[in-house]
């Protein structure tokens, strides 16, 4: 839902207004009322306009900037908090030369009907490249309606994409994402609660009953990691939790919503130290952490990124001609939660290592 779009009967009674002073010859000044909702001035504008786009996985091979975001469409389903209306069924990957370059669509890389195990809901998706191959990475539910990770391979970073016959074994939940680290070992990080069903998977198994994530002081759920193989298309041990701590010293608790995970996971490395990044959902903010390992566990630190119009956010962070830049998206093109747009702004840091908060609208 677009809240800054202000209502038509408004702007006509200030025309009035307005045009009567005028007439009148009146030296009262017309006043405004400061507390009605104003249209936020974005700092950055959509990236593409032709079809709608949503969070953006953002990678550079051979010195050009390629993005793997989802594929927005109006299905004309009902919105609920499970994510019904996000009925994606393709992938168009995106590139371009240069920071706000011109950018290209590609075409469909990978669709719904070419995946054999696949039933619906095509999410937010992540690529690498290793072996000669690029791998695309992808949540959809199977045909049971639970959602699994699959991955598809080709030798073109735009693709097309041809799917494995089978999800990645033990994979579920949603929004998969790969980071290589200094020593070309591969980690996929995933996860994602509500609609992403990983509060169904809290005992190891999936258990359709359990619709509810934990409350109070208990820990939140944790987006989860695992090693992948050395052909990029399995994991290589047992998936393992990604735990973040308070300045306490203890597991964020699932009470507070401003800094717990819920889903859109991404890692990075900066100045030797390793950054997970994630958005907090019904708080709406990008927050990171920061570890000395992959796997954590990681140490809360602040927000990257304040909401943004639209009920989602979620990030990726690249690194790009000695610049870092922050991909995300919000809904300015269309006021509608799951019609989406990406976008992309550049990331500072301060001497220490911190982020510099970034607001997605400028200030008055």
């Amino acid at each position: 839902m677009n809240c800054f779009k202000p209502k038509s009967s408004f702007v006509l009674f200030i025309l009035c207004l307005v045009f009567a002073a005028c007439n009148n010859g009146s030296e009262k000044a017309v006043t405004i009322d400061d507390t009605l909702p104003k249209i936020p001035v974005p700092i950055s504008q959509p990236l593409i306009s032709s079809i709608y786009t949503a969070d953006p996985s953002a990678h550079v091979f051979d010195g050009k900037i390629y993005i793997y975001p989802s594929h927005d469409i109006d299905a004309g389903i009902p919105e609920n908090d499970k994510g019904d209306h996000f009925a994606m069924r393709d992938y168009h990957i995106l590139s371009m030369n240069s920071i706000n370059g011109k950018i290209t669509d590609n075409g469909v890389a990978l669709d719904i009907k070419d995946i054999p195990w696949a039933g619906r809901q095509l999410w937010a998706p992540d690529a690498a490249f290793n072996n000669g191959k690029y791998y695309l990475y992808f949540p959809v539910k199977d045909k049971s309606d639970i959602f699994r990770i699959g991955v598809a391979t080709s030798t073109n970073p735009a693709g097309p994409f041809k799917a494995e016959p089978l999800p990645i074994k033990g994979s579920y939940s949603i929004d998969p994402s790969v980071f290589k680290d200094n020593d070309g070992k591969y980690y996929m990080y995933f996860g994602g609660i509500w609609g992403g069903q990983l509060q169904r998977w809290q005992t190891g198994k999936y258990d359709s009953t359990a619709k509810d994530e934990p409350s109070g002081e208990t820990p939140a759920l944790t987006a989860k990691v695992a090693r992948l193989s050395n052909n990029m298309l399995e994991f290589d041990e047992e998936v393992k939790n990604v735990v973040i701590l308070g300045a306490d010293g203890k597991p964020i608790p699932a009470s507070d919503h401003n800094k717990r995970f819920f889903e859109a996971s991404w890692m990075y490395k900066y100045n030797g130290k390793y950054y997970f990044t994630y958005s907090t959902g019904d708080t709406h903010f990008i927050c990171y952490a920061t570890g000395t390992s992959p796997y954590g566990p990681f140490t809360y630190q602040g927000v990257v990124l304040n909401p943004v119009q639209g009920w989602t956010n979620h990030q990726s962070i690249v690194q790009f001609n000695d610049k870092w830049y922050l991909f995300y998206h919000d809904v300015q093109l269309s006021g509608k939660t799951h019609l989406r747009n990406i976008k992309v702004t550049e990331l500072n840091y301060r001497p220490d290592g911190s982020i510099i908060t970034i607001d997605a609208y400028k200030k008055e």
